[in-house]
């Protein structure tokens, strides 16, 4: 069976704390200072496509001189769900989305499990925007350097759930530096919303047993309790 969740189902966040700022008119945005130790505010954006266009044009950090194409994001904007994983890998790189490569496959195939649909139901985004070297993990600095950027995505989109796919995500998000299997499935609340971390679907792809307990077991109860929240929020 899978973890007690944290909270009941039944049970409603606090409020979100309203959002600040007055949103900047685009052509300031040059102003937005490209230094990584320089914040950017909160309310910054009008909406995700004034977001999309400054997030183009971004050396916040080193991986831009890397990059073939910055990955912002897929999905619905409107979906009460927004997934976040740790950032882009080849595929992603390659094609400026998020979540399509072998892993992005799986996740779609999980999600249509309990039909949910990605591109319908779901907003789908990372930790970082710009695919790290190899693939390796972001450094504490690259993932500060984007995390605004993902902290105005989410005042955006305004989900009600948020699954954080893998550790990196977890950390990065809620500075929560657990270890992903200790706290996979268990309803988090953060800032009015819902938040669960998942293992991430690469994790998956390499651990391919589906008995009882294993990682993908897990996640199939993981996705079903997601599925119900979800109903319930509709409902």
């Amino acid at each position: 069976m899978s973890e007690p969740l944290q909270f009941s189902l039944f049970d409603s966040p606090t409020e979100a704390e309203p959002a600040p700022a007055t949103p900047l008119d685009p052509a300031t945005y040059d102003q937005i200072p490209l230094r990584a130790e320089v914040p950017i505010p909160a309310g910054t954006y009008r909406n995700l496509e004034a977001l999309a266009v400054h997030c183009q044009q971004c050396q916040r950090c080193g991986l831009a001189a890397t990059r073939t194409h910055v990955v912002v994001s897929r999905g619905n904007p409107a979906a009460k769900l927004m997934i976040i994983g740790e950032g882009p890998g080849q595929a992603e790189d390659e094609s400026g989305r998020p979540f399509v490569g072998k892993a992005g496959q799986l996740l779609d195939k999980i999600l249509a499990s309990v039909n949910l649909d990605s591109e319908r139901d779901a907003y789908i985004c990372n930790i970082v925007k710009c695919r790290p070297p190899g693939n390796r993990v972001p450094t504490p600095i690259e993932a500060a350097a984007c995390i605004p950027y993902l902290l105005e995505q989410i005042r955006l989109v305004n989900p009600r759930i948020i699954l954080l796919a893998g550790a990196t995500a977890v950390s990065g998000l809620l500075k929560d530096h657990r270890g992903i299997t200790k706290i996979r499935g268990q309803w988090i609340e953060w800032q009015g919303r819902w938040c669960m971390p998942i293992f991430h679907p690469a994790y998956l792809l390499r651990n391919n047993s589906r008995e009882p307990g294993s990682p993908k077991w897990l996640t199939w109860q993981d996705i079903q309790a997601v599925r119900d929240r979800l109903r319930q929020l509709d409902s």
